[in-house]
């Protein structure tokens, strides 16, 4: 494995996100950028283009799961050995893709998922791991290791690298996931089929999750209703998918409490974002997928009431498992 390329998403980026791709570029020389705004920005991408990135208009088609996909497509064709993913809130080093590619290397396959220490910022620590323990699998905290490769069950998105082999045999990120457990869902599906999935402890990035805010050993992220929808309706719905595998059900009634609780407690909005819970415990315990709005129009017409259209949605890191209380 010697060739690399990066899929960064774009969405509305203000001046510091660009600054992020820059730096990105500066050491990666394939990139491909997905703008998943909803207005193309023509004079930006032809900026981009000059600079010799190749510029995707996605428009928001399948939220972070269809920029990533639509990426992949590109660099697949150039026959790039490993895809890296970026979301442009995450600012990396120099030594960034060098690290994620020796790794890589060392795992000793053709098939890999890869991911770096996710540092919160608002929580101020890193994210923990789920180990790949068949039963009860509990989360592990990994702050203070600083080498070596750790199996986990799930990774984030951005900063991930996954090998072109890896990606061809699991296939494409849903896109009825649209936003949330997007990258949780990928992460379990490669474990179920025997694909390592590690965490590069040599590797750490600086990552926020929402407007986290801290209350105790409480914290809530403010997502909107419709990131709540589909936050709860994916981590069931994921959940499940894989329980004959891997026993991670037992975290959907825990998990949901929690996230309900923190709202009742901390958040504006309850009565919305409650009910939008409430829609996506349903939506996933039986399995009914497509978009907050197609599948709930009232319910969604309610619930985006003073708040951004879910039109504006799919530009954030997706949430992981890492948010369940430990």
């Amino acid at each position: 494995m010697k060739t690399f390329g990066l899929i960064f998403v774009l969405y509305e980026p203000t001046a510091e996100f660009l600054v992020n791709l820059a730096r990105a570029q500066a050491v990666c020389v394939d990139v491909v950028v997905v703008d998943n705004s909803q207005e193309a920005n023509l004079p930006l991408h032809e900026r981009l283009r000059d600079q010799g990135m190749e510029v995707i208009f996605n428009r928001n088609q399948g939220g972070l799961a269809g920029a990533y996909n639509r990426g992949a497509a590109r660099l697949l064709a150039r026959d790039c050995d490993v895809l890296f993913l970026l979301d442009q809130d995450t600012n990396i080093d120099a030594s960034f893709f060098t690290k994620m590619m020796e790794a890589g290397v060392a795992l000793g396959g053709e098939e890999f998922v890869l991911g770096p220490k996710i540092y919160e910022i608002n929580l101020k620590k890193c994210m923990a791991v789920f180990p790949p323990e068949k039963r009860f699998p509990m989360p592990v905290r990994i702050d203070n290791r600083a080498s070596g490769l750790i199996p986990t069950l799930c990774i984030i998105s951005s900063g991930s690298a996954i090998s072109a082999a890896a990606y061809r045999r699991l296939g494409s990120f849903r896109e009825d996931y649209f936003i949330e457990c997007v990258d949780v869902e990928y992460s379990l599906r490669a474990c179920s089929r025997n694909v390592p999935v590690c965490i590069n402890a040599e590797v750490t990035i600086l990552q926020t999750t929402g407007q986290i805010e801290k209350h105790g050993k409480l914290f809530t992220t403010n997502h909107a209703a419709w990131r709540r929808y589909y936050g709860t309706r994916n981590a069931i719905h994921c959940l499940r998918l894989y329980r004959s595998r891997w026993r991670l059900h037992w975290l959907i009634t825990p998990l949901v409490l929690y996230w309900a609780l923190c709202v009742v407690l901390f958040d504006t909005d309850k009565l919305r974002k409650l009910t939008a819970m409430a829609c996506g415990f349903l939506d996933g315990l039986l399995n009914r997928l497509g978009t907050f709005e197609e599948r709930h129009p009232h319910i969604t017409a309610f619930c985006d009431r003073d708040e951004r259209s879910l039109k504006n949605a799919g530009h954030d890191a997706a949430v992981t498992m890492t948010g369940a209380p430990e």
